[in-house]
């Protein structure tokens, strides 16, 4: 895997995981948001769903992939068992 690709990879993951927890904090602002071990539930629930929904969202409208901080989304070769970048 070329270290392009594996940047691609990793912002997409880091994304849906950092969108999730910053929308929990700025809800927390304003709105009663669980406290106790339950928070890492909602956030988990949280980053499943958005990262669900933009994936799937960005099978028919790749451009949405730029929501997962990278508009390429990764492809991963079986033939050769490395990750590539579809541009």
């Amino acid at each position: 895997m070329s270290l392009s690709d594996w940047i691609a990879a990793w912002i997409r993951t880091q994304v849906a995981v950092w969108v999730p927890v910053g929308v929990n904090w700025l809800a927390s602002l304003g709105i009663a948001v669980p406290v106790e071990p339950a928070t890492a539930v909602v956030v988990a629930a949280l980053i499943t769903g958005y990262y669900t929904l933009v994936r799937l969202l960005e099978a028919k409208w790749p451009a949405i992939g730029v929501l997962l901080g990278w508009k390429a989304q990764p492809v991963y070769d079986a033939d050769q068992r490395r990750l590539r970048v579809v541009e």
